[in-house]
């Protein structure tokens, strides 16, 4: 398969430390698949390249992290984190996204990005199975 036909994972992650299992997950899926892998963060606009020093910390971390499994770890300001996070999906080709859920119910990000996003595997990881 060339570069260009080559599948994409990609993982959404928050300013969050924990958000390493996520990448995780994500480079165990790129890997199975031989896929590329991309890491994505969307920051309010005004919140600085990293937002407020633990946020900061916490992505400097994540970007080492994502690194480290030979991603690309992209950070975008925008107001509306689901629309963005479609646009960059379909920018990229992804094939897979990877995210955190919280398992509380509710009309999630996940249930959307199936209907906007119908031919990309969403891979949902709980916190329960950290």
């Amino acid at each position: 398969m060339s570069s260009a036909e080559r599948l994409r994972v990609l993982v959404c992650v928050t300013g969050q430390k924990t958000c390493e299992r996520l990448i995780g997950e994500g480079a165990r899926q790129a890997e199975e698949l031989d896929a590329s892998l991309s890491v994505v963060h969307v920051a309010k606009p005004g919140s600085g390249i990293l937002g407020v020093q633990s946020e900061g910390e916490a992505l400097d971390y994540l970007y080492r992290i994502a690194a480290a499994h030979g991603a690309d770890m992209t950070v975008i300001h925008s107001d509306d984190a689901y629309r963005t996070l479609v646009q960059y999906a379909r920018k990229i080709g992804a094939d897979m996204i990877v995210l955190g859920g919280s398992g509380r119910g509710g009309r999630d990000f996940s249930q959307l990005m199936e209907i906007d996003l119908p031919h990309t595997a969403i891979r949902i990881i709980y916190a329960s199975e950290a």
